[in-house]
């Protein structure tokens, strides 16, 4: 009994329940049940299920004793039939027998129905619609089962224009059925929808679609005709500006486009595949024939279209050059040219760059001729190209390169000097490259000593130079080194009682005249004055202590005298350095 809550546990057997033991029946099902709608080549599973029986085993075959058409698994409680892919050969009654022990048996069945409505139909215009001809549209239902279900309509607009059914079809497997119609379309017709439905309407099986329809539009097949290009922003553009080529023709279907190009050679550049060619900045160089051609693959024709692009600037100069080379030696032929492109053309002008009035050497065109090219030839050249755009400016450097010209050699203080004093002796040259100056000093033996390497040589304290044997002067010389030549000149100091023979002014007078100087590079000073002087004048040279001298008659004439006496004033310069002329020169 309870009390305060609690049951005391020697009374509680007095309140036992006995509950009775519950045991199920043995069942059996199908899933799905009794039937089942499947679609050709899609995947079926049959699922044969038990309760009530701890270790049945089971059973699957069809009514007809056919084959399965399918793979059985059996599971503890349950087993199933795979069909994957479901065939035509699984449209059967199937039957799943289940065994509990020796004497319980249950079994049920299930019938499969098929069919086979896979995908919408397929539209054919055969041949490709061209305006006028006649056309035959196919529309194709594929892979139908049962066929003899099938029906099949087509329609313009909305309009039926043909229809089709396959009642009588005996088919008993998945075929693609086709229906065929002819007809003459017009230009009406054009753009207008060719529509092909097909409908299985099967009452007694549940499945979607039971009805699929294509559509496709009339396109009839035309073209290409009139093809045009269009340049932007024209066919003249300046240089550096954009350029967009559109090439627009009517087809159908669309055109293949190819871009093509005329070069300077008459050969053509093939350049794009596109209806649109642009170039973002322009050259020169883009000016020419430009082609469009447009190809219908279809109705397998072609068509052309041209444009002529001329590129407008001021003029740009591509080349300026110098032959041989821009070095060059005195007495080559030199030819400076220049190039330069611009539309229209520009006007080319080479000349010498000036300051001065006188511009030299000056030449309208692309070539500059200087035939045997001296050192006055040295010096910047420039080309000038200008049409009515601008003008473009170009330079270059001509370098000629000789020996050592214009030499000279200038002693201070002049004429004469007294023993002791001080003597500059200085050698002035020009020559590209510049002429390197030396000084030498022949000894008493004969040879020549390297003295110093500068244009000014100081000679402090003179003396007399005489050696023991006192026949033989001390001599300078110099020597120049400029260019594929060496030039020698000779200076020869002399003490005699405080003087020396040879004065600046008479030097001088030798290298300024061009005929005196012959005389004296080749020795024949004597002989020279005697025929210019007229034969009523000799000399007489001597030896008088190593040293020579001269001697004259008076001429008859006083002007006679007087050129004699400035010729034999430079034949006693030469006379004074003449073993310094023969033994160096």
């Amino acid at each position: 009994m309870r009390r305060n809550g609690k049951i005391k546990v020697e009374n509680a057997a007095e309140f036992m329940c006995v509950l009775p033991i519950v045991v199920k029946a043995f069942e059996m099902e199908i899933i799905p049940a009794n039937r089942i709608v499947a679609q050709i080549g899609e995947t079926l599973i049959l699922t044969c299920n038990t309760t009530g029986c701890a270790s049945p085993s089971f059973s699957w075959r069809t009514q007809m004793d056919n084959p399965l058409g399918g793979t059985v698994n059996n599971h503890r409680t349950y087993s199933t039939l795979t069909m994957n892919p479901v065939s035509i050969v699984n449209s059967h009654d199937y039957l799943c027998t289940v065994f509990c022990g020796e004497k319980e048996k249950k079994e049920k069945s299930i019938k499969v129905e098929l069919y086979s409505f896979p995908s919408d139909p397929v539209i054919e215009i055969r041949p490709s619609l061209v305006a006028g001809e006649p056309v035959t549209v196919v529309c194709k239902i594929p892979d139908v089962y049962p066929s003899d279900h099938l029906e099949v309509l087509l329609k313009k607009e909305g309009y039926t224009l043909h229809e089709e059914d396959f009642y009588e079809d005996d088919s008993t497997n998945t075929e693609t059925k086709t229906v065929t119609y002819s007809f003459h379309p017009t230009a009406e017709d054009i753009g207008k929808e060719i529509t092909c439905v097909a409908k299985l309407p099967i009452a007694y099986m549940d499945f979607e679609p039971k009805e699929r329809v294509t559509s496709q539009k009339l396109n009839t097949n035309f073209g290409p005709k009139n093809t045009v290009i269009t340049a932007s922003p024209g066919n003249s553009p300046m240089e550096g500006d954009p350029l967009k080529l559109t090439c627009v023709t009517e087809s159908n279907p669309p055109t293949q486009i190819v871009w093509r190009k005329h070069l300077a050679d008459e050969s053509i550049q093939h350049l794009i595949e596109n209806n649109v060619l642009s170039v973002p900045h322009t050259r020169f160089t883009d000016s020419g024939l430009y082609i469009c051609e447009v190809i219908n693959l279809v109705t397998n024709k072609t068509e052309k279209a041209t444009v002529d692009i001329v590129i407008q600037g001021a003029p740009n100069i591509t080349e300026l050059s110098i032959e041989p080379s821009i070095t060059v030696q005195e007495g080559e032929n030199v030819s400076i040219q220049c190039s330069a492109e611009s539309n229209p053309p520009p006007k080319i002008i080479l000349r010498r760059k000036s300051n001065s009035a006188d511009m030299g050497s000056y030449r309208e065109g692309r070539i500059l001729l200087l035939p045997s090219v001296t050192f006055l030839n040295g010096g910047d050249y420039e080309c000038i190209a200008e049409n009515k755009f601008g003008k473009s400016k170009s330079e270059i450097t001509l370098n000629v390169e000789y020996g050592p010209k214009n030499t000279m050699i200038s002693v201070i203080p002049a004429t004469a000097v007294k023993e002791g004093e001080t003597v500059m002796m200085k050698c002035t040259s020009s020559g590209n490259p510049a002429p390197v100056i030396s000084w030498k000093k022949k000894t008493a033996t004969g040879e020549l000593e390297k003295m110093f390497k500068d244009a000014t040589l100081h000679i402090q304290n003179v003396q007399n130079s005489s050696v023991k044997d006192g026949g033989i002067l001390s001599l300078m010389s110099m020597e120049l080194k400029g260019g594929p030549n060496v030039i020698r000149s000779f200076r020869k100091l002399q003490t005699m009682k405080g003087e020396i023979c040879l004065g600046t002014d008479s030097i001088c007078k030798v290298l300024r005249s061009a005929e005196l100087l012959l005389l004296l590079l080749f020795g024949k000073c004597t002989h020279e004055a005697k025929k210019l002087c007229s034969a009523r004048i000799f000399f007489q040279i001597g030896l008088s202590g190593g040293s020579r001298y001269l001697h004259t008659r008076d001429s008859k004439r006083n002007d006679t005298r007087r050129k004699c006496y400035r010729l034999l004033h430079i034949c006693r310069c030469y006379i004074c350095s003449e073993y310094s002329v023969k033994e160096n020169m």
